[in-house]
């Protein structure tokens, strides 16, 4: 009996380990890794003041980051003939690399790297995050193909939420005193989390259920109290000085939060553990779980196509909106077009306004503290952004038959209004700012991909992702670099405060104000251009767009039900 008892112990535990839901819950996990992305307001004041560089230089390096974590085409054709497991193995030696020598360089424990140098460690370092961006990306969109907007909402919401997050446990292991640990921290942390979690993230052999969308809401709700607790958090780390004991609380409870989606996966899978074994025999229900949906060929099972005389020319001619696009039909696709200039634009102008928040916070006087505050509150808004333009434009986009490039455009206009509060500033405008901008790039992120996956379909989808984001660090360069830092710099020579140790120094409203007007113009204009997607997609939008995904449901609803209803009543008695 007790052997018994272990075998279906043991059996339970490797279906949860083995299925979907235990999957999402790793991708959750290692997608906070990528979060450090949004952590550089915080650790580019410690290089500007460790090696003396200006503003532009500074915002030089905040491009080297956009650049290193959106260019992601090496990856993407990768997981076009690898499994995913390469993938994860070289994003965790690129993270550790590039941010340890990055460490070691602030700490002094090398040699000063020269500037081209340190360009290229962060460049090198927050590219490592494409590496597990593209393969539990792809691999989540493939698993729940007509749920694809609300799982990268998900997905990069935690990505969103990863830096505040990777903040807390900082403050629990290091305390607040060098923020240049802080770089150390991101060094071994997201590296040790893919070599734990990586198995996990693979096709699953599994077909839906009915109940699928509830439990992606009860996800939902323990993310948002996750990012109300440390959003409640942050507040009160602002106005009581914590003790080492007090951090430590705050990021078990973090920590605790987090496994929650654990206990979800559990009961899902018990679900069907028991249903199985009272409905179906043994191999019939191993059968039932491992079949693979015969609509979704994996990147690494599909073949690359040869290029031929006849190639050239099928370029031009495409298939129809939603149909899978070779690569290059999708590069060159007016569609395509349009994204990458929404992208360059929009997002580049997000990138830019957040990368200077902390130049902006010491610009109008505010504390050290309260700037790692604003760094914190964007990275929570970040993830409200991200999780609720999942479910709310794929709503909308289902049930309303509303293109989800229009809910793009409006996530464009949110950030607009939050580079204004930063451009003509008032007391405490830096906070709603910081909330609005976080918030809007937040909800632009997921939607970029949604629409990519709708327009050119999933066959090539880890390579066209990636070719989608790569116009965002470029239109963050020409804005940051050319308009931010030169035209800081120029204020500050007026003033000529170049401060030892600070570099040029700025102090006032008028050291950003030019500049961000500009910023927010130019996510006006991706505005507008997403206007001009919205209404060439409106007929496709019109459709059925999960059409090809809309698969028969191994377990009937009536019987789910029952099980759920009968199962309650057992616990009840």
């Amino acid at each position: 009996m007790g052997n018994k008892g272990g075998s279906e112990a043991w059996a339970f535990i490797k279906q949860v380990v083995a299925g979907r839901w235990f999957s999402v819950f790793a991708g959750l996990i290692m997608m906070i890794g990528n979060g450090t992305t949004y952590v550089f307001p915080t650790y580019s004041k410690v290089i500007k003041t460790q090696f003396d560089y200006s503003q532009t230089q500074i915002n030089t390096l905040g491009f080297a980051k956009d650049l290193g974590s959106n260019i992601g085409i090496i990856a993407g054709l990768l997981a076009e003939v690898t499994p995913t497991w390469v993938l994860f193995i070289i994003g965790a030696f690129q993270n550790f690399t590039g941010f340890f020598l990055i460490w070691l360089s602030i700490t002094a424990r090398i040699a000063k790297p020269k500037f081209w140098q340190m360009f290229i460690l962060v460049c090198f370092g927050t590219n490592s995050s494409n590496w597990a961006n593209t393969a539990i990306m792809v691999t989540s969109v493939r698993n729940f193909p007509d749920r694809r907007g609300i799982i990268l909402g998900l997905l990069k919401g935690y990505v969103g939420i990863g830096g505040a997050i990777i903040s807390q446990l900082y403050l629990a292991i290091y305390g607040h005193n060098d923020p240049s640990n802080l770089v150390l921290l991101f060094a071994w942390l997201p590296s040790l989390l893919i070599l734990i979690l990586f198995p996990s993230i693979r096709p699953i052999r599994i077909r839906k259920h009915p109940d699928e969308l509830k439990v992606f809401y009860q996800l939902l709700y323990v993310s948002i109290l996750l990012a109300i607790f440390i959003l409640f958090l942050t507040i009160a780390q602002k106005q009581v000085v914590f003790s080492q004991a007090g951090y430590v609380g705050g990021a078990s409870f973090v920590v605790c939060l987090l496994c929650v989606p654990i206990l979800i996966a559990c009961r899902e899978e018990l679900l069907l553990y028991k249903l199985n074994k009272e409905t179906a025999a043994p191999s019939v229900a191993l059968s039932m779980l491992h079949q693979n949906p015969p609509t979704l060929p994996t990147s690494a099972d599909s073949e690359i196509p040869e290029i031929s005389p006849s190639c050239c020319p099928n370029i031009w001619n495409k298939p129809e909106r939603g149909e899978d696009f070779t690569i290059l039909q999708a590069v060159f696709s007016k569609d395509m077009a349009l994204i990458c200039l929404a992208t360059f634009s929009g997002c580049g102008s997000s990138l830019a306004a957040i990368d200077n928040l902390g130049q902006v916070g010491e610009s109008l006087g505010y504390s050290q503290r309260a700037i790692g505050i604003l760094v914190s509150w964007v990275s929570i808004f970040n993830f409200f952004g991200r999780v609720f333009s999942g479910f709310i434009s794929e709503t909308l986009m289902t049930k309303y038959k509303l293109p989800r490039p229009l809910t793009f455009a409006f996530a464009f206009l949110i950030t607009c209004v939050g580079q204004l509060f930063i451009a003509y500033p008032f007391p405490g405008s830096l906070y709603l700012a910081a909330i609005i901008i976080g918030f809007g790039f937040g909800a632009q992120n997921p939607m970029l991909f949604a629409v990519i996956s709708e327009m050119f379909g999933l066959k090539r989808y880890s390579t066209l992702f990636n070719c989608g984001q790569l116009a965002a660090p470029f239109g963050s360069y020409i804005l940051n670099v050319d308009v931010v830092g030169k035209l800081y710099d120029m204020e500050a020579l007026r003033e000529r405060k170049q401060i030892a140790g600070k570099g040029l120094t700025c102090t006032g409203a008028h050291c950003f104000g030019g500049s961000f007007t500009v910023l927010a113009a130019a996510t006006l204009f991706g505005a507008v251009v997403m206007f001009v997607l919205a209404y060439r997609t409106r007929e496709f939008y019109k459709r059925d767009v999960y059409k090809n995904f809309n698969e028969e449901i191994w377990i009937p609803q009536t019987e789910m039900e029952f099980y759920r209803l009968d199962n309650k009543k057992n616990i009840e008695d």
